[in-house]
């Protein structure tokens, strides 16, 4: 079960400024890096903005969230996508049925970081991919006790397996890039 949402001052913003400080065309683009990726499944969805960028791209889009308030407007915003409410740590999907996994700003509200990345690494065939606000910026995003610092992270997913663990830097924003 997820934690608590957070009402973040991103939150707060009109939504063309959020969209303008997550910098959703450029997140996309270096996710996809001219791989032949077909499908994402966007976990903690939101609105759909990341859904809605990876569709316009070509791809299948999938996404879950917990909230259903949230998947209701996701579903107005890219209707041909195929959204369902869930948890992080317990994703409604079959092995490997997704190219890549994303996470926006959404794998710091998981309860157990390793479980979630279990789940994430279950489903994708090859990438795990999570945008996050670096532990320790505070002008954006969660709370800075519910954000993942960057060594803990690294931890587990040498701990699980993952063949890579590379950081791209996206404006104030972390993109974390884990290969299967």
């Amino acid at each position: 079960m997820l934690k608590k949402v957070y009402d973040g001052s991103v939150d707060r913003l009109r939504r063309a400024e959020r969209l303008e400080v997550m910098q959703v065309d450029r997140v996309v683009d270096i996710c996809l890096n001219q791989n032949k990726f077909k499908t994402v499944l966007d976990c903690g969805t939101g609105s759909g903005v990341f859904a809605e960028a990876f569709q316009k791209r070509g791809l299948t889009v999938a996404g879950i969230d917990l909230n259903p308030d949230m998947i209701t407007a996701a579903k107005k915003h890219v209707p041909k996508a195929e959204f369902k409410v869930g948890h992080l740590e317990s994703l409604p999907y079959t092995d490997k049925s997704f190219d890549l996994v994303f996470y926006a700003h959404s794998l710091h509200e998981a309860d157990d970081l390793s479980i979630a990345l279990l789940e994430a690494q279950r489903v994708a065939i090859s990438n795990v991919i999570a945008l996050e606000w670096p532990f320790r910026f505070k002008l954006h995003g969660p709370p800075i006790r519910h954000r993942i610092r960057v060594g803990k992270l690294h931890q587990e997913v040498k701990q699980l397996g993952f063949r890579k663990f590379n950081i791209e830097k996206v404006g104030d924003q972390n993109l974390y890039i884990l290969a299967i």
